[in-house]
């Protein structure tokens, strides 16, 4: 028995040591910065929201899990006022008072001995019945009509028509696809994107990319919020660290569209949809050794980014969530 238990100590160790190693090689093989594996940044007061999907994106962006925006804390629900108490039925109030007090003095004449009729018989017994049936079928008829009268009324006023959502009016223009038509007003767009913005947004997009396949820190540090530029930097440290590095090169937009854009206070922001090509592989930083990717053949990668700026400043990329949409 003592001696068993060394070597089920050695099979333990061993079995440790080859899921390290598997672990170890797979974080190495999906250590490149596609946002298409989660989110980072920060979109101001949405960055818990969802972006408004696309014809470039048509599915929801991966939620923002790396961010220094606070949650906002879950409001609490406030007590229902005092008037929205359901109202009293027929013969919850007045109609069961005046039953019981319409039978109750019937009984009451019964014992005095002038019998449920009131000293008309047994005729006048079944008249009044039949008056106090007549005046309750009466009194139920006239507040069952009420009341689906008033909840007609209050209905009518709560109905909405809820139509789907407009596609996007226009589409970023293509590199290398010669003049493109002038921008159209957005459905989502509050602040009025220019042509010219979205220009740049096609060039920030092709400068970041480059920039972090050459591990530029000064350019990234120039075209990116400080924040994003910190998750930016994690990343390539952690590629350093494994003794790898992300080769990015070619970078060509294919197609985008705008998912929002609005104001909040002296800044703005602007999400866009975009599905670009570009060479993307991980490489040994010592041999050159493909490691994951291809550095040969182009593939295609939809992601959602925003951007942000401040009055007499240019853009800069906030954040980016990947839209779970790869293309060989």
């Amino acid at each position: 028995m003592l001696r068993a238990v060394p070597r089920f100590t050695k099979l333990a160790v061993i079995v440790a040591l080859a899921v390290v190693t598997s672990l170890a090689s797979f974080d190495d093989a999906d250590a490149r910065r596609a946002g298409s594996f989660g989110g980072f940044g920060s979109r101001g007061t949405r960055t818990f929201d969802s972006p408004a999907i696309t014809r470039t994106a048509p599915t929801q962006a991966a939620p923002i899990d790396r961010t220094m925006t606070p949650r906002p804390q879950p409001q609490t629900q406030s007590q229902p006022p005092v008037n929205t108490q359901p109202r009293p039925g027929l013969f919850n109030g007045f109609g069961r008072s005046m039953i019981g007090g319409l039978i109750a003095g019937g009984l009451l004449g019964m014992l005095l001995g002038h019998g449920f009729g009131g000293g008309f018989g047994f005729l006048g017994m079944l008249l009044q019945i039949g008056l106090i049936v007549a005046a309750i079928s009466f009194a139920m008829r006239f507040f069952a009509n009420r009341q689906r009268t008033s909840y007609s009324a209050s209905g009518s006023n709560t109905s909405y028509n809820m139509g789907a959502p407009r596609p996007s009016s226009f589409s970023i223009p293509s590199i290398g696809g010669g003049a493109a038509a002038p921008a159209q007003r957005h459905a989502n767009d509050e602040i009025g994107l220019s042509q010219a913005d979205l220009d740049r947004f096609e060039q920030l997009l092709t400068e970041v990319q480059s920039a972090y396949g050459a591990e530029d820190y000064n350019t990234l540090r120039r075209l990116t919020t400080p924040e994003a530029m910190s998750y930016l930097a994690e990343e390539l440290g952690e590629n350093a660290t494994k003794g790898v590095r992300n080769s990015v090169t070619n970078v060509r937009l294919l197609q985008g569209d705008i998912s929002e854009a609005w104001r909040e206070g002296n800044a703005e922001y602007a999400t866009l949809a975009m599905r670009y090509s570009s060479v993307d592989a991980l490489l040994d930083r010592t041999t050159g050794r493909l490691v994951d990717g291809d550095d040969r053949n182009a593939s295609e990668t939809t992601e959602v980014w925003t951007f942000v700026r401040q009055p007499g400043s240019d853009w800069k990329l906030s954040a980016i969530q990947g839209a779970e949409l790869h293309h060989a």
